[in-house]
């Protein structure tokens, strides 16, 4: 299947203080049309620096490195009106906090027709009828109504579904969701992502979605990557997530999160703190959090490796991969057993 999105050795610092500070490092991968991979990963380990910059989206004065491909063009390369189309007409981003992403000024009318008349040149009729059918479309009843209203008289929920209204709008080729669901409660969430999916699977959008839960990774996403310090720690099949993860920080992560089906005294915790790609040690970037590491982790740094279907960013997984099955392989294995 040939690739949409072809990130290739991204590579992006930023300054600060005077000095420029690395936040991605070699990042690397690629999304087709109709599928959705997910990022996830602890606060600061790059996943919403990588969707800003394959939307050009950057701080004034970011260095970037490396390729980011669309279709067969190179994202970075572009320039002035070739970039507004790009955003206009290729990519669209639905923000982790919709109601700091959406003018508390104006009307969700206004917001929802505005890129319809300026870039479409559709006229503001067929743009309020097109804004209107959307807004049915993604759950909200008397959409006239709506229109009408300021973002302050919506809910999380409701503003959130204008979020996806508006990032389908265009009909874009590519989504990038960063943490569409994080402030709102589980129910809301699951309508929002049948949403999200149902659009995707009759636009045939590519979708690049962010996010810290990784439950929520392995029931919508077709691959995830896993990014620790700016760099890809493993890709993976979603559905192995949990169960077969390649990295021992994958598999820490997986243990760290709550389970209803078992009692425990207290949550696990991945030790130490997360690590900003500056920061990183010479040899592997979550060595000093790791409990499987080795002499060979702190002075060698690991490249990123085939590992079954995947890639492991990790020296020894070959010997440790055992220790690194989660609960739900234990599952599976006494399912196969009865």
């Amino acid at each position: 299947m040939r690739s949409l999105l072809e990130v290739e050795n991204l590579t992006v610092s930023l300054p600060v203080e005077g000095a420029y500070r690395r936040v991605l490092t070699d990042v690397s991968f690629e999304l087709a049309a109709g599928r959705t991979l997910g990022l996830v990963g602890e606060s600061g380990s790059g996943k919403s620096m990588t969707v800003r910059a394959i939307n050009r989206l950057l701080p004034p004065g970011a260095h970037t490195s490396g390729r980011i491909g669309f279709d067969g063009g190179d994202v970075l390369d572009l320039r002035a009106e070739a970039l507004r189309r790009y955003r206009a007409d290729d990519v669209a981003m639905i923000f982790q906090d919709a109601r700091a992403a959406i003018n508390p000024v104006r009307r969700i009318g206004d917001f929802l027709t505005e890129a319809l008349v300026l870039t479409k040149g559709a006229s503001r009729a067929a743009a309020r009828d097109t804004a209107a059918g959307l807004l049915a479309a993604v759950g909200i009843p008397d959409a006239e109504r709506r229109m009408r209203q300021y973002p302050h008289e919506l809910s999380g929920g409701l503003l959130q579904r204008v979020m996806i209204a508006a990032a389908v709008a265009g009909r874009p080729r590519l989504v990038l969701a960063d943490e569409p669901t994080t402030a709102l409660d589980v129910t809301t969430q699951a309508e929002v992502i049948g949403i999200l999916r149902r659009m995707q699977q009759e636009h045939r959008m590519a979708v690049l979605f962010i996010t810290h839960d990784l439950e929520l990774a392995a029931a919508i996403c077709d691959e995830t990557i896993v990014l620790y310090a700016g760099e890809v720690m493993e890709r993976t099949a979603s559905a192995s997530l949990h169960t077969q993860p390649l990295h021992p920080y994958t598999a820490a992560l997986v243990g760290a999160r709550p389970d209803v089906t078992a009692k425990k005294d207290r949550l696990l915790a991945v030790p130490g703190h997360p690590t900003s790609a500056y920061e990183a040690p010479s040899g592997c970037s979550f060595a000093p959090r790791c409990r499987f590491a080795a002499a060979a982790c702190t002075n060698e740094h690991p490249p990123l490796r085939p590992r079954g279907d995947g890639l492991s960013r990790c020296l020894r997984i070959a010997e440790i991969a055992p220790d690194l099955a989660g609960p739900g392989a234990a599952h599976e294995r006494e399912a196969e057993q009865r």
